[in-house]
Order: structure tokens, then C-alpha cells, then sequence
């Protein structure tokens, strides 16, 4: 591997998604190559990336067919691959298993079988989730909680990191799963619980929306900065030896601990907005998920530097300013 992140070159699946846009960033103050793989769509959004897509390269490869990922590591010869795409909706998951299974799950193989064949010296990373603990058999949860996914996305989630660790073991690759809890930014879709709160509290602030329909307000996550997360990516392909990593804030707050803090931010009373909805319900429902981030913190030095009230204002306020000042302001 080259020693100076100069001359390294990285390539990233799921470019544009929100963890591919902030790690892009990252990458490239560091002076890597950074090439981005996206998949042959007429559909590709790169709103994300729009500001860095100058400095990028961006090549077509898709997760569903090996020879386009084996060609790819071969014109690209990265040093370094963050396998970040995936179906990563949760309640998509059970409209789509199938395709989640393709591409969460039986992917990661292919990008692996990829990686044995071009150059067993490419370190790789797997985002792997906190999903995967599911029904949680210990509170916090940490790399040696047992796993209990709850949803198809968990599942595939969890052939995943199983497979990284099983190729990693089998042929000596240097392939480390980062098991991530929930991380959240202004660049989080519009279809995850976090961003639709913090969107829909701005359209209500600007007088563009009466209400937030939601389901279960209960669930309690552990959420942090995704611009945070990313910087724990690139720590662990940076060690001699790979391993697996929590990744986390170490603090649990619900979906209802969410709400207060987004409408408490522009003045507003949750409760005489939110409307429960029974079509926002899950099947099966996580109910609890905190990390323990000791290890990160003892081995990689990493630690959250964005706190919960913090992201949440930031995602307001980002939201805010995206909405405009139509209508009457909150």
C-alpha cells in the first residue's frame, strides 16, 4: 500500500448518497484520487456531490453485475474501496426484499469476489449497520452484542458483514465491516424518519404545511453526524490489522425526543403537530439501539464531535434556508 494518502487512490460505491458525498469530502482534503462509482441510470441525482464533482471521477458499476465491478477495480486500481451503496430505506426493505437481498446482501459479495480478483491488497470497507442488533439482547450494544435483525434490510445488512468477515478470514484481505448506528445530516433523504421531521417543521415554520404525519414515536435511536461517521471509515482502513468497529454517539434519544427538539428550534409545540399514522407503522418495529463507541475511541481515536441538539439544529435550520421564506415565518 502506498504510504502517503497523496499518491492513494479510493474508490467509493454509493457516491451519491449521503455518506458517499460527505467521505468524497474527506478524502479528497486529504489528497486522494477519488473515483466514484454510480450506476447506469438515466435518473442519477448528484445534488450532493454538485460541488465537489469537479475533483471527482466518476465511472458506471452496479452492485447486481460482478464484471462491472471487476471492471471497474481494474481500470481504477484503488488502494482503498468503501462499499457505501445499498437499498438503505428500512420500510422499502419490506416492499422490496428481494432487491434488497440483491444489492444490501449478495453485492457485498460480488464487490468482494471483485477485489480477490483484481488485487488482494485493496483495503475494503463495509457499512455495515446497527439494524443488524435489530431485537437488542444487551443495553449498549457493541462488536460482540449478538445480532437479531428485524427487517429485511437488517437481514441483508447482516450477509454483509458476515461475508466481509468470512472473506477477510478465508483469503487474508484487509476487509473491515463498520457496524454504524444512525447517522444523520442536512443531506439525509427526504424518506428517513430524521430528515422528514426537520423538512416538514420548516414548511410549517414558513406556513407551507399544517402537519407532520409520523408513525410509532417511541423508538429510541442513537444519532449522530454522518460528516462525524466518515472520518471513523477512513480510521479503520488506515490500521495495520483490519477489525470491526461500533461506531456511535453512546446516547439514545426517540423519535418524540427528535420532534421536540426540531419544532422546539423555531418556537413551535410538537404536540399540536404531529399526527400519528398507522401507514408509517413497521412490521416489526426496533425499539431500542445505543452503541458503545469505547473501542473506536481506545483503538481508532475517534469520537463524535457533533452532539444531538446540535444536529438536529443544523438539520432545521438547513431546511429552513432549502424551504425559502414563502408564507408566514414561524
Amino acid at each position: 500500500m502506498p504510504t502517503s494518502s497523496q499518491s492513494k487512490r479510493a474508490l467509493i460505491t454509493g457516491l451519491t448518497g449521503q455518506d458517499g458525498s460527505y467521505l468524497a469530502e474527506l478524502l479528497l482534503e486529504k489528497g486522494y484520487h477519488v473515483t466514484g462509482m454510480v450506476r447506469r441510470s438515466s435518473t442519477i441525482n448528484f445534488e450532493r456531490i454538485a460541488h465537489i464533482q469537479d475533483d471527482l471521477e466518476i465511472v458506471q458499476g452496479d452492485l447486481l453485475d460482478e464484471m462491472s465491478l471487476i471492471d471497474v477495480m481494474r481500470r481504477q486500481r484503488p488502494d482503498e474501496v468503501y462499499n457505501l451503496a445499498a437499498q438503505s430505506f428500512v420500510q422499502t426493505s419490506w416492499q422490496q426484499a428481494v432487491l434488497t437481498g440483491e444489492t444490501t446482501a449478495l453485492g457485498v459479495t460480488r464487490i468482494l469476489n471483485a477485489v480477490r480478483s483484481v488485487d488482494r491488497d485493496i483495503r475494503f470497507y463495509q457499512a455495515s449497520s446497527s439494524e443488524m442488533f435489530g431485537k437488542v439482547v444487551e443495553v449498549p450494544q457493541n462488536e460482540q452484542t449478538p445480532f437479531y435483525p428485524r427487517s429485511p434490510y437488517g437481514v441483508a445488512k447482516l450477509y454483509g458483514h458476515w461475508i466481509t468477515v468470512n472473506y477477510r478470514e478465508s483469503f487474508n484481505l484487509h476487509a473491515t465491516s463498520g457496524i454504524l448506528f444512525n447517522h444523520e445530516s442536512p443531506r439525509r433523504g427526504l424518506e428517513f424518519v430524521t430528515r422528514k421531521i426537520t423538512n416538514t417543521v420548516a414548511r410549517i415554520a414558513r406556513g407551507l404545511a399544517s402537519e407532520l404525519r409520523l408513525g410509532d414515536l417511541d423508538p429510541q435511536r442513537d444519532w449522530g453526524f454522518a460528516g462525524d461517521y466518515v472520518e471513523a471509515m477512513w480510521l479503520m482502513l488506515q490500521q495495520d490489522e483490519p477489525q470491526d468497529f461500533v461506531i456511535a454517539t453512546g446516547e439514545t434519544h426517540s423519535v418524540q425526543e427528535f420532534c421536540e427538539q426540531a419544532f422546539g428550534h423555531v418556537g413551535l409545540d410538537w404536540q399540536e403537530y404531529v399526527v400519528q399514522d398507522e401507514q408509517f407503522m413497521r412490521p416489526a418495529e426496533v425499539d431500542l439501539l445505543i452503541g458503545d463507541p469505547a473501542r473506536a475511541q481506545s483503538v481508532l481515536g475517534w469520537k463524535p464531535m457533533v452532539g444531538f441538539s446540535e444536529l438536529v439544529a443544523m438539520m432545521v435550520e438547513a431546511d429552513l434556508e432549502a424551504v425559502g421564506h414563502a408564507g408566514q415565518p414561524g
